[in-house]
């Protein structure tokens, strides 16, 4: 089977996706990932705007509607959602690997 020439997706991009499964704004996003990872991701808010920047034109993650006009705040797409499963699934799967070998 072939890999999707998507992936993988970098730590940031896969943290990104998973923290927009609901709808939060940049700085927003920026926390959720920081407590996903527990401490261990820490995304400074240009190299946040730049992933967005491209996600958006990957059609990864869209703009939703928000009561709060300064923010943009963004979720996840049906695109996004199957691409974070195929790097899900591709990450199970180096884990299975590495445990056959005794890590």
């Amino acid at each position: 089977m072939a890999r999707d020439k998507n992936l993988p997706l970098t730590e940031t991009t896969y943290y990104i996706l998973l923290a927009l499964t609901q709808p939060l704004h940049g700085y927003g996003a920026i926390q959720e990932i920081e407590r996903l990872s527990q401490g261990t991701v820490k995304i400074a808010a240009g190299t946040m705007y730049g992933a967005t920047e491209n996600l958006l034109k990957l059609k990864w993650i869209k703009e939703v509607p928000s009561n709060d006009k300064r923010r943009r705040v963004y979720l996840i797409t049906k695109a996004g959602q199957a691409i974070l499963k195929l790097e899900t699934q591709r990450l199970r799967g180096l884990g299975k690997l590495a445990e056959k070998f005794g890590y």
